[in-house]
């Protein structure tokens, strides 16, 4: 997370950049870290909220940086990608440990 937001509120000159586009670089930014942090921790849903907001406030933070102005789509970018990493983990563990089958009487 921390990366991100380094990334984020640096200067725009400072910003190393991977080649790809600056949206999938925020997509992957946010699926992976929201992915991590779901593994880690239990309350998945509290985790991508979390994420969501940081989204949104780093893109208004960005206001505050040399050659940065906030952008509405990252911040939706991030905000879908979190949700989505949240979502996938949260399918793959009830795939990996599905609740048991209720007996009938």
């Amino acid at each position: 997370m921390a990366v991100i937001v380094v990334a984020s509120l640096i200067p725009a000159k400072w910003q190393l950049r991977t080649g790809l586009p600056w949206q999938a670089e925020h997509a992957l930014a946010y699926f992976g870290s929201t992915a991590l942090f779901c593994l880690a921790w239990p309350r998945r849903w509290l985790v991508a909220f979390c994420l969501v907001l940081a989204s949104g406030l780093l893109e208004v933070m960005q206001g505050l940086s040399p050659g940065r102005v906030p952008d509405l789509s990252s911040a939706l970018i991030g905000a879908v990608s979190a949700i989505a990493a949240a979502t996938v983990i949260e399918l793959w563990g009830q795939l990996r440990d599905p609740p048991p089958l209720a007996r009938a009487p």
